[in-house]
């Protein structure tokens, strides 16, 4: 950055970066330590800059002292998104915001260090989204959004985006080490050093944990991190290389039924050998530097990736629908994902209103060598459903103009035009060969922004724009189904997706900042890929609103305060199954989290979230129950070098349920008893139990 710019000529110059970094180090190594990014700072750095009242960053200082029963609960320091599980802590988590059950991950896109982390085309869900690799420790930062509006967002983003970074450089090396009830065991060790005038950070981390579960979970996890970086996130590079692999045995959701009659206990499971094992190596490259040329400032950015990932996921979902052998089936997916993204922004200067030019493209090439569904007895396949390679592209380019028109009105234009192709190889299956082929899916989305003020710390916003979702690309080629032969209708490629916004911003009173956001969202269809059975089913068009509430106080004396609250209500356009109700959109939520630390000896954090009742079915007969639950994290430092913490999960040990679903299913009792079976379950609520209260203690070294 340049000396001769005014304080005014410098805001406008980061605005496109700093919602991006506000939450990241910029230091060099060797300056100031990471606590001095205040999480205040950051925060007020918004007002003034931001294109959305429900865009935000999250530091690693918000993290810090929030206790986390999973590594991709740090998601849910995104206002309203919730984290659930229902199956093994191996797989990919559910997720739920803004009326969306996001299953796996359908319409919220992530990325760790520049690589996309969504699974297009998978074998267990479009958009599968396992965060399990992350590392708390190392997160110097979470940068969000919602909505549809930027033109950095594609394929996945119709609720919004997160993108996650990890640290260049740590405050202090460290070894961690974590025990607590039911098996659970943790060791992390972690450090960063000068390395020929850059700077190297690694880490490796290993853990096990049994879980509640009557059926031990076995869960292993071993996780490796190399990074080598020079600069800043601004003005420098990075190469990061991970390694993450994990096996487990997964209690699936079970029927309610069979927990009160007795056949099992709250935390047993209807079948064993349920779980899966994964894996996900990647090598990734970041680049940034700030320039000039044609007599502009310029911002530019690129990065590079490529991603090995592997999944053998076996469930048992229905139980004994189809005889006394299971339902068992494996779903198995191999892939090498590679790919990158560059953009350049120009600050055009006073003649021409202070604008800044963006100009950016991505590509994704997912070279699937094998997807398929199996049926399986104790995890030995028995039948192919499906199996196929799927070579599949995706392309985007993206411009977006923002002007500071007077000093108290903002507008964004965006134009963003993507592409995607697919070619699909049937490999095996007995009715599967018939399908196959290739698809293509186009779509221009506009973007629409205008931002009113600052006056006296308030600024307001209005947000209009398009996106889309993808379907799997099996679906878009398909012809028959795969399990009997039958005719089926191919589904289009790409699925449009129309948003709109208002909302404020405020920082009116003292340490007091707050955020308004009042959304709608439109899709054209709810088109997903079943991976249970291979074939895609439709939901129909939908329609969203809501509003949510974010807030984030300093009290003063350490002590930080965060409180959001989400309602939405989600409606099919036209009746699907006698009723026009989205199952599994949760249309309230709730949480408060209270952290202090103030430099001392004592830390700590306590979250209470809350979930609302949500439909299981269309006609909304059927709710879940509403709960709350809290965690607390406590915190003692010895001295600089070593901190004793205390995790007590789920704190008061609510008996609630993790998930709650409707639908069908048979026990081995009911089989036995001739109630079903023969393709024939019983409909019911089915249920994947709150973990009960849960202690952890970890213990972290300096050196």
């Amino acid at each position: 950055m340049k000396h001769r710019h005014t304080a005014g000529r410098i805001r406008l110059r980061l605005n496109r970066w700093s919602w991006l970094l506000a939450a990241l180090p910029l230091q060099a190594v060797g300056a100031e330590t990471l606590g001095e990014v205040t999480v205040q700072a950051s925060k007020q750095a918004l007002v003034g800059i931001a294109d959305t009242a429900s865009e935000g960053s999250v530091s690693a200082e918000q993290l810090a002292n929030r206790p986390l029963l999973r590594p991709a609960e740090v998601l849910e320091a995104v206002p309203g998104l919730i984290v659930t599980q229902h199956s093994g802590d191996g797989k990919a988590n559910q997720y739920f915001l803004r009326g969306f059950n996001l299953d796996h991950g359908s319409d919220f896109a992530t990325s760790v260090l520049g690589m996309p982390v969504n699974m297009v085309s998978h074998a267990h869900g479009q958009g599968y989204m396992d965060l399990n690799f992350l590392i708390p420790e190392l997160v110097s930062g979470i940068q969000y959004r919602k909505g549809v509006y930027a033109v950095e967002d594609g394929d996945f983003s119709a609720t919004g985006s997160a993108r996650i970074d990890y640290q260049r450089a740590l405050p202090a090396n460290f070894v961690e080490l974590g025990a607590g009830q039911n098996g659970y065991r943790r060791a992390l060790g972690a450090a960063s050093m000068p390395l020929g005038g850059l700077t190297f950070l690694g880490a490796v981390e290993a853990s096990s944990n049994n879980g509640p579960w009557e059926q031990p979970e076995h869960l292993g996890r071993t996780n490796a991190v190399l990074r080598l970086s020079s600069g800043t996130a601004r003005d420098g590079y990075s190469i990061s290389a991970l390694a993450y692999e994990a096996r487990w045995t997964a209690t699936e959701h079970v029927p309610e039924r069979a927990i009160a009659s007795g056949e099992i206990g709250r935390y047993g499971a209807l079948s064993p050998k349920d779980g899966g094992s994964t894996h996900r190596y990647s090598l990734s490259g970041e680049w940034a530097a700030s320039g000039s040329q044609f007599g502009a400032d310029t911002a530019t950015q690129a990065s590079v990736y490529v991603v090995d990932y592997g999944l053998n996921l076996f469930s048992s979902p229905s139980g004994f629908i189809n005889g006394p052998q299971g339902d068992q089936h494996e779903q198995a997916d191999r892939r090498t994902v590679w790919g990158g993204q560059a953009s350049r922004s120009w600050f055009l200067g006073p003649r021409l209103l202070g604008s800044e030019l963006v100009l950016g493209g991505q590509l994704r090439r997912d070279e699937i060598g094998s997807v398929g569904l199996y049926d399986t007895v104790l995890r030995q396949r028995t039948d192919t459903v499906r199996e196929d390679r799927i070579r599949q592209t995706a392309t985007a380019l993206y411009t977006a103009l923002k002007t500071p028109w007077l000093p108290w009105l903002r507008t964004t234009l965006g134009l963003r035009h993507d592409q995607i192709r697919a070619e699909v190889t049937p490999l095996a299956g007995a009715f599967n060969m018939d399908n196959g082929g290739s698809a293509t899916g186009r779509q221009t989305s506009p973007k629409l922004g205008v931002a009113f003020g600052p006056f006296s710390g308030t600024e307001y916003y209005a947000n209009w724009g398009r996106g889309f979702h993808s379907n799997d690309a099996r679906g878009a080629t398909a012809r028959v189904n795969p399990k009997d032969g039958t005719p089926v209708d191919a589904v289009p490629l790409m699925v449009r997706t129309q948003g709109s916004e208002i909302g404020v911003r405020t920082t009116l009173l003292p340490g007091w900042q707050s955020t308004l956001a009042v959304w709608r969202m439109d899709l054209d269809s709810e088109l997903v890929f079943v991976g249970d059975e291979g074939v895609t089913e439709p939901r129909g068009a939908s329609r969203r609103h809501g509003l949510e509430w974010s807030n984030s106080v300093a009290l003063g004396r350490g002590f930080l305060l965060d409180a959001d609250l989400a309602l939405s209500q989600a409606r099919f356009k036209t009746p699907v199954n006698g009723g026009d109700r989205v199952p599994n959109a949760i249309p309230r939520t709730a949480s408060v989290a209270l952290s202090y630390d103030q430099g001392g000896p004592w830390s700590g954090g306590l979250r209470l979230r809350y979930l609302g009742a949500y439909d299981l079915e269309e006609t909304g007969q059927e709710k879940s129950s509403p709960f709350w639950m809290a965690n607390l994290r406590l915190g003692y430092r010895f001295d600089r070098r070593v901190q004793l913490t205390l995790d007590v999960l789920n704190l008061f040990d609510r008996k609630a349920n993790d998930i709650e679903y409707w639908g069908g299913a048979c026990t081995r009792n009911e089989l036995n008893a001739g109630a079903c079976g023969g393709g024939t379950g019983i409909d019911g609520r089915l249920i994947h139990p709150l973990e009960p209260r849960t202690v952890r203690l970890g213990l972290r070294i300096g050196f």
